[in-house]
């Protein structure tokens, strides 16, 4: 998985509910209930093709899960028709399940500057869907992110995973996207219950 013994020994501890020195998300934040009246949290995990999200409700005695899952386009697909379907499926999500605020991932640096291109393409057209529904809009760097739902901020994809599925209590291991989106969302509900130095960054 790409980290030390230590580390994968303090993950299996948080894993198993050992006793942690940091408080978990879903005890530090919702149920002080000072999350500035956010109670519906999006989250999103910008993607061309393969758009991660999640929208959590904030509730005793831990968050429950709305709805997950990733915006799937075929590679064949036009990058235009992508971004179609991609806001679609946001404008019918916010619809339905009316979140009052989004937490996007931040970027990150792309040595590749045609994937860096295509990523400003696929948030852009996020960020406008967010924005015309009138959603307070954050960002969350991914290693913040990891920091505060493993505890490693170069965790991988599945350990974020394994936290996300114990935190929400699902049945299942979300996909990858979906569950960075929802980890998007449980950050966003803990930095927003409590003093925080670096709070989300609006947008």
């Amino acid at each position: 998985m790409g980290i030390t013994a230590q580390q994968f020994e303090q993950l299996q501890k948080r894993l198993s509910g050992a006793k942690q020195t940091a408080t978990p998300v879903h005890e530090s934040s919702y149920q002080h209930g000072n999350t500035n009246n956010h109670q519906v949290i999006l989250g999103v995990d910008p993607s061309l093709r393969g758009t991660g999200f999640g929208v959590i409700q904030l509730a005793q005695p831990y968050p429950k899960t709305l709805v997950q899952g990733t915006i799937k386009c075929s590679p064949t697909w036009e990058r235009s028709r992508c971004l179609v379907k991609t806001a679609q499926t946001l404008r019918e999500t916010i619809k339905q399940y009316r979140p009052t605020v989004c937490v996007i991932e931040g970027l990150f640096f792309a040595q590749n500057l045609q994937t860096a291109l295509i990523m400003g393409e696929a948030r852009g057209a996020i960020l406008m869907t967010l924005a015309e529904a009138g959603l307070d809009i954050y960002e969350i760097a991914p290693r913040k992110m990891k920091q505060a739902i493993v505890g490693y901020g170069a965790a991988q994809k599945f350990a974020v995973g394994k936290m996300v599925q114990r935190m929400l209590h699902l049945a299942e291991l979300p996909a990858p996207d979906a569950a960075d989106a929802l980890a998007l969302a449980l950050t966003f509900a803990q930095e927003n219950g409590r003093i925080s130095l670096s709070a989300p960054k609006k947008i």
